[in-house]
């Protein structure tokens, strides 16, 4: 069964993906804020990452940074409703492996997350 972070603040959000997915057969964890999810990520093994950028305490550019200068290679969604003012370029540039416009179809999601699982 595949491991996914969702790194999301807003909990309704983060409530909706943890249920698709776990309908879908995933087991998923989800972090709050950018703190808590570089805490987990040298904790604990993922297969896959969701991650917002507008997080509280440590942003998710931060965050994307950081698992990259880690040498963690986990495939990592971008999802963010910041419009694409070159932002899915730096996401790109940055190691991110998609980048997906809040608000989302769930299957839209689900699509990209089972490209980069397979």
């Amino acid at each position: 069964m595949n491991r996914i972070l969702i790194v999301e603040d807003e909990s309704r959000l983060a409530a909706f993906v943890e249920k698709g997915l776990r309908r879908s057969g995933f087991d998923t964890t989800i972090a709050e804020d950018g703190q808590i999810a570089l805490n987990l990520l040298a904790a604990e093994n993922f297969d896959l990452v969701l991650l917002d950028l507008g997080l509280p305490i440590i942003d998710g550019w931060t965050v994307l940074k950081q698992m990259r200068q880690q040498g963690q290679i986990i495939p990592t969604i971008v999802i963010t409703a910041m419009g694409d003012n070159g932002n899915f370029d730096r996401a790109v540039s940055m190691g991110a492996n998609a980048f997906v416009l809040k608000p989302f179809k769930f299957r839209e999601l689900l699509d990209c997350i089972q490209r980069l699982l397979t």
